[in-house]
């Protein structure tokens, strides 16, 4: 390998919109082709605003998933007025718990 060249062989997407429902067997799998770990944003139809939520959308992200056993996709929180602190520390807390 020459010093002018590097190779990225699982690079991470750190915004990635994967959407919902039906359109996940079609945005996850090409996603988990060209990365191994993802920042999953949480503005759906229905905003993701709770660790459940999350929780819940990170099952189905899995689900969809049939290529890559190592895709990791990160959650975040949709923040409102009325998102407490609580709940933003338990999504910190939970994220490595969740795994497969």
């Amino acid at each position: 390998m020459s010093s002018d060249y590097i190779s990225i062989t699982r690079p991470d997407d750190w915004h990635l919109h994967l959407r919902d429902a039906n359109w996940l067997t079609t945005t996850v799998p090409h996603s988990a082709k060209a990365f191994g770990r993802v920042i999953v944003m949480p503005n759906l139809v229905q905003p993701v605003t709770t660790v459940a939520a999350a929780l819940d959308y990170r099952r189905r992200i899995l689900a969809a998933n049939d290529y890559n056993p190592h895709f990791d996709p990160k959650m975040t929180l949709y923040l409102t007025d009325n998102t407490s602190a609580d709940e933003i520390e338990r999504i910190t807390q939970t994220e490595t718990e969740s795994r497969r």
